[in-house]
């Protein structure tokens, strides 16, 4: 597989648990009678997620510095990396702030959407 198919297979699984964060955070985590399973939920979810992104950054920050894309920096994909991390852990966290937690979650979608795009 190329790295450049496999970069992409990787970014949009990402992307697909940025957005299963999204929705366990608007759905769940923040109805009244909801009670979050660390064990069965939380830390399966966070360690797959950081399995990918470890598997992912580094291709990704190399694909970033040869291509040079539009709007896309090393950066960027270090911040996405962290964030992606943070989310697949706070998602669950019923303290955890809307606001920051959705600017997390955009964040992270713009970056693995515009990598996808200049990518494909």
């Amino acid at each position: 597989m190329k790295q450049t198919d496999k970069l992409l297979r990787l970014t949009k699984e990402l992307l697909e648990m940025n957005e299963e964060a999204r929705h366990q955070y608007a759905t769940r985590t923040k109805s009244d009678e909801y009670e979050v399973n660390f064990y069965e939920e939380v830390k399966p979810f966070a360690d797959r997620t950081l399995a990918l992104l470890k598997e992912w950054e580094p291709l990704a920050r190399e694909w970033v510095m040869e291509n040079k894309p539009k709007y896309l920096y090393p950066i960027q994909i270090k911040n996405t990396f962290e964030n992606l991390e943070m989310v697949s852990v706070v998602a669950w966290q019923k303290d955890t702030g809307p606001k920051k937690f959705n600017e997390r979650v955009q964040s992270i979608e713009y970056v693995l959407e515009k990598l996808l795009e200049q990518a494909e």
